[in-house]
């Protein structure tokens, strides 16, 4: 198989620093050089790509992925749906979010116990399209957590595993390593969009349930990831180690001070997507204005963002992405999330850009050498073509026709297209 030469194209290496025109040499399934300026590759052997003056970046990372989940108008519904159709549903997930971009997941929690483990084996295995991805169990919860859908007159479960004391938790933690996952999702705190007895600023497990469950992922070298919204949750998931923290939205100054310490071993994703279409756009499912206001959600989203602001002040890896898969928030518009950071929290482009690349492949990498999420000599060859320039608008990324290009490993999900001479740019220097 030929290597593949990109020229004529403007590099955004996934550092965050100003795009560069020039070349970039894909040999199998890596990156084997990048030139910069007018230095040139040598042609001979080579497929050469002309770029036409397109932009060229890392493919993204989601490392708060729900590709499980189906776009359900409540999210205890999904476990009303039965397995085969939920997994086939899941498939068509994957290719959507690599059809958008993302080369590469790190899931949040999975709609049933082996759902991620088998998707994931799937598209390893090449036989389905998806991102790259890192398999979850469900939602860990203690009885009465958030989203704990059952009923004491009859059979009824969501997408939960709900646990009880340190045996338990345990023991539920025991199997899903065994099955296969690559990390273990902690609900810890409540949330205002579940129950009213699971608040967000409630603490909903026990602290020795936690270390239960942290003694076995780390004694199995898995990595963790918790639902944690109120501080005391935050704190607990610093105590304990758990790489991820989704949302982190309440913090105190004293836990942002414990958090900047250890910024280097946690990663934070804030998940700001559902918050704002629960505000805006989700009155058909149900989310009335007296729902919107009790939930607390217009707050939620202001401290949210002043809280991002202030964590990527102090050197916390704060992420993009998260909670995409309710009908409100449906798969295929992940990339809002990009917006957002911008014209929300007040990241520029570029920030938002590198946060989803080059912080969201070091997250992949579960404190191992990253591999993705920067163009760089050695990295694997996961690339994106865009036409336009998304640091000077990023909502193009949220129009997949604006994808020119989706390379995943080195292959093509989307190959680039053969320009007319006609329509030929030259990338900007």
């Amino acid at each position: 198989m030929a290597n593949k030469l990109f020229t004529n194209v403007s590099i955004f290496n996934g550092t965050g620093k100003k795009p560069f025109a020039g070349e970039v040499l894909v040999q199998g399934n890596r990156i084997k050089k990048v030139v910069r300026g007018n230095n040139k590759i040598e042609r001979q052997g080579n497929d050469v790509i002309d770029g036409y003056g397109s932009f060229l970046m890392p493919g993204l990372v989601n490392c708060h992925s729900h590709t499980t989940y189906l776009d359900t108008s409540t999210l205890a519904e999904v476990g009303d749906i039965p397995p085969e159709e939920a997994t086939l549903q899941a498939a068509h997930n994957a290719r959507v979010q690599l059809d958008n971009g993302m080369t590469a997941v790190v899931s949040a929690a999975a709609a049933k116990p082996r759902m991620d483990i088998v998707l994931r084996n799937e598209i390893n295995s090449g036989r389905i399209p998806g991102p790259r991805m890192k398999a979850c169990t469900p939602q860990l919860i203690s009885t009465g957590g958030p989203w704990d859908a059952r009923q004491m007159h009859m059979h009824h479960e969501s997408f939960e595993i709900t646990c009880d004391g340190p045996i338990e938790f345990r023991r539920a933690t025991r199997e899903m390593i065994r099955e296969g996952v690559d990390i273990v999702k902690l609900a810890i705190s409540g949330d205002n969009n579940a129950h009213p007895h699971a608040a967000e600023d409630m603490t909903t497990w026990s602290e020795d349930e936690i270390a239960a469950v942290m003694e076995v992922a780390q004694s199995r070298g898995v990595w963790a990831c918790s639902h944690a919204r109120g501080d005391d949750s935050i704190r607990l998931s610093i105590k304990y180690g758990i790489q991820i923290i989704h949302h982190a939205t309440f913090p105190s100054k004293k836990t942002l001070d414990s958090l900047e310490k250890r910024k280097h071993k946690h990663y934070i994703c804030p998940a700001f997507g559902a918050i704002y279409t629960a505000l805006y756009e989700a009155s058909d499912w149900g989310m009335t204005q007296e729902f919107i206001e009790t939930a607390g959600f217009a707050r939620e989203l202001e401290v949210g963002c002043k809280t991002m602001k202030e964590m990527h002040k102090r050197g916390i890896k704060v992420m993009p992405y998260g909670d995409y898969g309710v009908a409100w928030n449906p798969h295929g518009t992940d990339n809002r999330d990009l917006e957002h950071f911008v014209n929300l929290v007040g990241f520029s482009p570029a920030e938002t850009l590198m946060m989803a690349t080059m912080f969201g492949g070091e997250c992949f990498a579960f404190g191992g050498t990253p591999e993705i999420g920067q163009i760089k000599e050695g990295y694997l060859a996961d690339l994106l073509m865009i036409d336009g320039d998304p640091l000077a608008d990023i909502t193009i990324m949220q129009d997949k026709d604006n994808f020119l290009m989706i390379m995943k490993d080195g292959e093509y999900h989307k190959a680039p297209p053969r320009r007319r001479r006609g329509q030929q740019r030259v990338a900007a220097e």
